[in-house]
């Protein structure tokens, strides 16, 4: 398949400036980035749920989600824990300095599908930066889209992301927001629902021909889709599995998936095309 990206190499990054970070929670930040190069960032396009690679400097590559909405085309954001290296070394990151970017690479949520319909998107953890790059997409063309019900659940409320945006779609009359933590440990404040991400589906109220947008952790898939099964058409129930990816033009062969590859055919899938891959979910 034709790979699109912003070099005419697809293993050439870009140089990207940091402008803005703004931190989420004691693990998380989010950093926004533009292209030195105007006319790139003017020309830069992409899907909600694609990805990008990520260099800086004397460290390692990786793929990130993007988690910004191309509807607001004058930057591109990443939200990324510090957990190895290179996170690491992105989050010593300071406004002004450079990073490498390739791609953008995978299939992104299908967009011809989910206009018009009525959405349901069920978020996990560190699942919800991908799934907010659609939300947002989705509240910029809200006239293009039918209902927009939102799950969100974390581990414990000092986890949740993207807390500002949280407030105001939750005051919006045309969106229907739900979360949830697994637990509530001492000396942290929560009023809401508490149980996993599942506890919330029998709370809304869908229909077959609502299209559900799901993304989280490995072990909340077979949850939820459990949960789903007899509600929701599987041709209508979006996946996205972006762990395994690593060079993101299918070279590697690390995102492998019995005859898929999670960067080329990926990371969005129909639950209906990978159900019966070994591995998949």
């Amino acid at each position: 398949m034709e790979i699109k990206t912003l070099a005419v190499n697809p293993y050439l990054p870009v140089p990207a400036r940091c402008t803005k970070i703004i931190p989420q929670t004691e693990l998380e930040k989010i950093f926004r980035f533009e292209f030195i190069d105007k006319t790139i960032q003017e020309k830069f396009d992409y899907l909600p749920g694609q990805f990008l690679e990520l260099s800086i400097p004397g460290f390692e590559e990786a793929p990130f989600s993007i988690t910004s909405t191309p509807t607001r085309n004058e930057y591109f954001e990443f939200c990324v824990r510090n957990v190895g290296t290179l996170t690491r070394a992105l989050h010593g990151l300071k406004e002004g300095e450079k990073v490498g970017i390739r791609g953008p690479f995978g299939n992104g949520f299908p967009l011809q599908t989910l206009r018009s319909r009525n959405i349901l998107v069920i978020a996990g953890g560190l699942g919800f930066i991908p799934l907010r790059s659609l939300i947002n997409y989705i509240i910029d063309k809200r006239d293009e889209f039918g209902d927009l019900k939102i799950l969100y659940g974390t581990k414990q409320p000092k986890e949740l992301l993207f807390r500002d945006e949280l407030k105001g779609w939750e005051e919006r009359n045309d969106i229907e927001l739900l979360t949830t933590v697994d637990t509530v440990p001492e000396g942290q404040e929560w009023s809401g629902n508490i149980g996993v991400v599942t506890t919330l589906i029998p709370k809304v109220d869908i229909h077959k021909d609502y299209t559900a947008v799901i993304c989280g952790p490995p072990i909340m898939y077979k949850f939820v889709l459990k949960e789903l099964d007899g509600k929701l058409r599987e041709n209508l129930i979006f996946v996205s599995l972006e762990r395994r990816m690593r060079c993101g033009i299918g070279k590697c062969g690390h995102c492998a998936i019995g005859p898929k590859y999670a960067c080329l055919d990926g990371p969005v899938f129909s639950y209906e095309e990978i159900k019966n891959l070994q591995g998949a979910i």
